[in-house]
Formats: structure tokens, sequence, C-alpha cells
């Protein structure tokens, strides 16, 4: 299976075939021209799709642009980190709803909605959509019905991802945040309360992880879309005697 040394990294190239998305680069731990080179060296395949690297700061993005032109960088103020993309994918035609629960969770809502836009869908945002106030989010109820897909990104208790798992059939990635106050515990009780929720399959990833929560929900879209019709058999036995089945094998008299 292909890699390529870049020495402080084996940067993956088969990954696309394997997963059907090529590896993303996380930022946080890597130097500017790290960051910048892994990227090239994804670049440099021109059949590994999409490009992602995420959570990177200023000096990143400054040198991972320069480095490689042509990357789209989602705002994500007031968040210091962004998601930046190259190559994105062709549009999908799946609807995708991407909900939070208040403004304050927008920032990883960002990293969610970027990682979906590359893969090719064009996510709907309702932002600020919290329980304190429901009946902000059931002025949306038709959106959530037609949706194929659906994140819900949310701190405090964290009670908005079961609302939207009993309002949709549609498949549902709960994303926690560190949003709240003290005993929200940097969002352990969001993520614990979406772990215990009631409304049956929803699905929970790490806090404040909107990256793997559109991973997740991209994977399950993509096992979701029709297979290719398989090709008509163009080698089928023709010596089989009368009354035999197709295929079936001859004895000898």
């Amino acid at each position: 299976m292909p890699f390529a040394d870049l020495g402080f990294a084996k940067v993956d190239h088969h990954r696309h075939l394997r997963q059907g998305r090529p590896e993303a680069v996380y930022g946080p731990g890597k130097t500017p021209a790290q960051a910048a080179a892994i990227v090239a060296e994804l670049l440099g395949d021109p059949s590994g799709g999409p490009v992602l690297l995420t959570r990177a700061d200023p000096e990143q993005v400054e040198a991972a642009l320069a480095a490689n032109p042509g990357g789209t960088v989602t705002p994500t103020e007031p968040a210091r980190l962004k998601t930046l993309a190259w190559r994105p994918n062709p549009p999908r035609p799946e609807r995708v709803v991407v909900v939070t629960a208040g403004t304050a969770d927008l920032p990883v809502a960002a990293e969610a909605h970027a990682t979906l836009a590359a893969y090719g869908f064009v996510p709907c945002l309702l932002a600020d959509c919290g329980v304190a106030g429901l009946h902000r989010l059931l002025g949306s109820v038709d959106v959530l019905q037609a949706a194929q897909g659906v994140i819900v990104v949310a701190g405090m208790e964290g009670a908005l991802a079961s609302i939207v798992g009993g309002l949709t059939g549609a498949p549902v990635v709960a994303v926690p945040t560190s949003v709240g106050y003290g005993a929200a515990l940097e969002g352990v009780t969001a993520l614990l309360a979406m772990l215990s929720s009631c409304a049956a399959g929803l699905a929970v990833v790490g806090i404040d992880n909107g990256f793997g929560a559109a991973s997740a929900l991209g994977r399950m879209l993509d096992a979701a879309r029709p297979l290719p019709a398989p090709d008509a058999p163009t080698d089928a036995p023709t010596d089989a005697p009368s009354g035999a089945p197709s295929g079936a094998p001859t004895v000898p008299a």
C-alpha cells in the first residue's frame, strides 16, 4: 500500500482507495512548514480527492496557502482555528442539515460544514435552535423531515440531539461541545447525555469533533448510495445439454 515518507510524516496515499476519501491533515502539533508539506504531498496525487487541513492556526493557514494556492478557508470566528479545503468533490444531491443549539456552537458546526462541503455536500445550517427556545427549531421541522442526514452540535446539557433524533428518520450524528457553565464539565455532560439518549440510533462523536461528525455522516450516506448495476455476463457456457441448467457441467457420454 503506497505511502510517502517525509521523515516527519508518512502520508497515506492509499486511504482514498480504502475509505473513499483521503487522509486529512490535523493541524495541532505540527509546524506551519510540516502542515504545508503534507498538504502538498496529498495534492500531488491527482486522483486523491479533496484535501483538508483542520484546526489550523493563523501561521499554518498562511504557510499552507502560500505553498498550495487555491484552498478555501472556513471562517469560524471567534475561534482562532480554521478549516482549509482544496479540490472539493463535485456537488452531491443528498439533503444534509447542520443544527446548532447556540451561537457559541458555531465554530464546531463550521468545521463540520466545511468538511461536508469538501466531500461534495451542500449543507443547510440551522443555527441557534436550542431547547430553551424550542419554537425556533419547530419552525424548521419540514427541513429536518426532508433531510437525508443531520448533524446536531450542542453544548450545555446536550438535549437538542435527542429532540432532533425524535423529529427525523434520517441518520443523526451528535457532536457535544465544550460550551457551558461549570457543571457542563467542558462538554462531558453533553457527551454523556447524548450517549444516554432515548432517540434510537443516535450516533455520537467526541467533544468538539465537527470533522469526525461530518466524516461519519459522509460514510453513512456513501453506504446508502445505490450500487451500479452489474454488467450482464458475456461468457455464459453454451454447450450445456438440452434441459440442463445454464452453466451446469457437461458429462461425457
